[in-house]
């Protein structure tokens, strides 16, 4: 497994990010699709041998339970000091004034909890989910900064959200002299590209790594058009998106399934490599429920796409509103 720099931090991660909302208690939350623990095993130890370091969770994901699957299965294959661990605030966890936003006294209280349920006593890399336009930005960025400074944090980041937000956000901590974002993730695959219009330039002019969300469109460039998966059938969230240009993203998916055939690799590798071959993007986090999953993104570290093909992938897209906020 090859490593990055996450932007032009100093903090290290692997090329591949194993996304962990496959994992958790499907009778918490809202992803009755997750693996509880002992289907999560075997991932786990698999993505480590393999040299994955990077994973990233959040505490909303089977409402916490994904946190304490991953800080559990983390410390039964590595040491913690090997491993990078990034987790979110801002979505709903309970009823009450702290338990959902990006106030202070939410950001301070979920971040211990997570910390507890992850089992350690620092986060590697805190990301706010998206945007709380309810609290101002500096309350936000001093409340993270705080945490950086108290020892529970190492490094900060953000999700999705319009550039000229993210910018704000981080003139606001320049200004003041607190700890500035180092990280976006962003949807970013080849049926959604529009952050390559704002978001992505300033990322590069900035210093800021993308870790894209959903690099395989929810799985729809890893297969045929059309098929549908057991999750496919209770991802609400998923299936709000993807609708805007039916007739492009189809053309796209037949292109990625033309150039898998030819070149004798699978559909998610070509997609992969495509997303892992821009230069704003530090590691995209997969998903994996299958062993065949993780196999597929590690070799697609290695796969190389060429111009024409690239162009190929690229020429059916055609222009949609960003989704997913």
């Amino acid at each position: 497994m090859k490593h990055t720099r996450l932007g032009s931090s100093g903090l290290r991660i692997s090329r591949i990010v194993l996304g962990c909302m496959s994992y958790g208690d499907p009778n918490r939350g809202a992803h009755a699709w997750s693996m509880g623990i002992d289907d999560a095993r075997p991932l786990f130890r698999r993505a480590i041998e393999a040299g994955i370091t990077t994973f990233d969770t959040a505490n909303v994901y089977s409402l916490g339970s994904s946190e304490e699957i991953t800080g559990q299965l983390l410390r039964e294959f590595s040491s913690r000091d090997d491993v990078v661990i990034a987790t979110k605030v801002a979505m709903r966890m309970g009823p009450g004034p702290k338990d959902s936003g990006l106030s202070r006294a939410a950001i301070m209280a979920q971040a211990d909890a997570s910390l507890l349920r992850l089992g350690t006593d620092y986060i590697d890399l805190y990301q706010i989910h998206r945007l709380d336009p309810a609290v101002p930005m500096e309350e936000i960025m001093e409340a993270l900064h705080d945490l950086v400074r108290a020892g529970k944090v190492r490094y900060i980041g953000a999700s999705s959200m319009w550039a000229w937000q993210f910018a704000k956000l981080q003139h606001t901590a320049e200004r003041n002299g607190w700890t500035r974002f180092v990280s976006m993730q962003d949807q970013y695959n080849l049926l959604m590209r529009e952050e390559e219009r704002e978001m992505h330039p300033l990322c590069l002019d900035q210093g800021v790594g993308v870790i894209p969300w959903s690099p395989l469109a929810r799985g729809r460039l890893s297969r045929e058009w059309g098929t549908e998966t057991a999750r496919t059938a209770t991802d609400d969230f998923g299936n709000t998106l993807y609708h805007q240009q039916e007739q492009s993203d189809r053309a796209i998916v037949d292109a990625v399934g033309a150039i898998a055939a030819e070149r004798g690799v699978s559909r998610a590798q070509v997609g992969l490599a495509w997303v892992l071959s821009k230069q704003a993007v530090s590691a995209p986090i997969i998903g994996a429920t299958k062993p065949h999953h993780l196999d597929e993104a590690i070799a697609a570290v290695d796969l190389e796409l060429g111009e024409d093909e690239i162009a190929r992938l690229e020429a059916p897209y055609t222009p949609r509103l960003p989704e997913g906020f």
